[in-house]
């Protein structure tokens, strides 16, 4: 039997392991935390029995990724609960714009010009979506199996997300699909800053928006028990400062960082990979605030209270001006806020009428401030009087991310910069990027292609490259 070890028990970590597991391979995974999950973990942080998801909470590409679809995480107590408005975008005045998983239904919400220049953008993807999810969630260095879907798809996400919403006609919509497009961390007038956007808009109008009922450690947890189930050993609190301190195996595959990469493999990495994994840019970071909230957000628009998900922002111009000064460094008076009310999915997330509400902001990478107050002020600007429901808090500045998971460099959640070739090609130039140049060594973090997201594909996709090499 061949043998191999994966260091990092991340939503990565543990696909590649299973997927090597389900086809016979012994492997062990060694995570340096005391428990699995990475990014997709869940703790009761405010108040005892309250439900928050640490990092990764809505999973609009992980319920039909290829990789969690085919190890059958259902068997495993895996189960997606979506709520009945997947994603609202508040305005001043009471207004408010709504995503839903019906593409008819979002554009009648948008009116006549929008809601059809909505479905002229975004139908054609929406409705190949499960087809182009074998080429977008694959390293760009394949042949297309749909690549006329893919073409059409392509097009559009090379472009600036300002030139794309041109087309959108109104201000409601442009800041609907600006708030979707901003999950990139990337400024909006760069190219390729729609490519985020259109696989978020395209999953959730084939999929929609769900979360992991009980939290997002389910899916962390349905994983480790194909493992096990498969013969595999899962270690937690054993951290790998070298390559060295390995036991002997076939394959060795990374949940780390380029640089973490880098720094494990030594002198054993060949100089032209070392020079590029240290190259490898990070983007801006984040701050995590989650709340216990009695009664949960007063929001003063019909659809928030409502919505999985809700984009405290504003308009399309101050998404562009809060993302251009996060990339600059430049802290925003005005900050983009992604709000996460997943116990309205998920309702045994609550306790006695007080509600887990999860939150982060856009901020420069490596903000040392507490940036709670700033984060407060975006959602009451549309939910008047959150402050007088709060009853306990949990905050994680940018250094905090960082030391929850070393892959977050400065706070940097998706793990890394969605520059232009870096949307395109991570996290280095190789006909396999997951491939250290290292014999038998591979990365599988969310510095890999398709990029960040629990939906498994970078640790699925390494596993495909493991076993060629096995």
């Amino acid at each position: 039997m061949s043998e191999a070890v994966v260091v990092g028990a991340g939503p990565n970590g543990l696909a590649c392991a299973a997927t090597l597991a389900r086809r016979g391979v012994g492997v062990t995974v060694i995570e340096a935390a005391a428990e699995i999950g990475g990014g997709a973990r869940t703790s009761e942080l405010t108040l005892p029995g309250l439900l928050h998801d640490d990092c990764s909470a809505v999973h609009s590409m992980a319920v039909g990724s290829p990789a969690l679809n085919e190890l059958g995480l259902d068997r495993h107590g895996l189960e997606w609960a979506w709520p009945e408005v997947d994603l609202s975008h508040p305005l001043d005045g009471g207004a408010s714009v709504a995503m839903l998983r019906s593409i008819e239904m979002t554009a009648a919400g948008l009116g006549d010009r929008a809601g059809a220049a909505w479905k002229r953008l975004f139908g054609p993807s929406s409705a190949a979506f499960e087809a182009l999810c074998e080429d977008i969630l694959r390293p760009i260095a394949h042949l297309p199996r749909h690549p006329l879907a893919l073409t059409g798809f392509g097009l559009r996400a090379a472009a600036p997300a300002t030139l794309l919403a041109r087309a959108l006609r109104t201000p409601e919509a442009r800041a609907l699909f600006g708030g979707v497009a901003a999950h990139a961390f990337s400024p909006l007038a760069r190219p390729f800053s729609s490519s985020v956007g259109m696989a978020l808009i395209g999953s959730c109008h084939r999929y929609g928006w769900p979360v992991a009922r009980g939290g997002s450690g389910a899916i962390a947890d349905a994983l480790a028990a194909v493992i096990v189930e498969s013969g595999g050993r899962i270690e937690t609190g054993r951290e790998v400062r070298a390559l060295d301190e390995l036991p002997a195996a076939d394959a060795v595959v990374l949940d780390l960082a380029p640089a973490g990469v880098a720094e494990v493999a030594g002198g054993r990495l060949p100089a032209r990979v070392a020079r590029a994994y240290r190259r490898y840019r990070h983007g801006p970071g984040a701050f995590k605030l989650d709340l216990a909230v009695e009664g949960g957000v007063p929001w003063i628009d019909d659809a928030s209270p409502r919505a999985g998900t809700v984009h405290a922002i504003g308009s399309f111009e101050e998404v562009v001006a809060a993302e251009r000064d996060v990339n600059r460094g430049r802290m925003p008076e005005r900050p983009f806020v992604l709000v996460g009310q997943q116990y309205l999915a998920d309702p045994a997330r609550s306790r006695d009428g007080v509600h887990p509400v999860w939150a982060y902001a856009h901020l420069p990478s490596g903000y040392p401030g507490d940036a709670s107050e700033a984060l407060l002020d975006q959602v009451e600007r549309f939910a008047p009087g959150l402050r007088e429901r709060i009853v306990a808090r949990h905050s994680r500045s940018t250094a905090e991310l960082a030391a929850y998971n070393s892959n977050y460099v400065g706070g940097d959640i998706v793990t890394g910069a969605n520059t232009p070739l870096q949307t395109l090609v991570r996290p280095r130039l190789a006909a396999d990027p997951y491939a250290t140049g290292i014999p038998g060594v591979y990365i599988c973090s969310a510095a890999t292609p398709p990029g960040a997201g629990a939906h498994g594909m970078c640790g699925y996709n390494a596993a495909r490259s493991v076993l060629r090499h096995l």
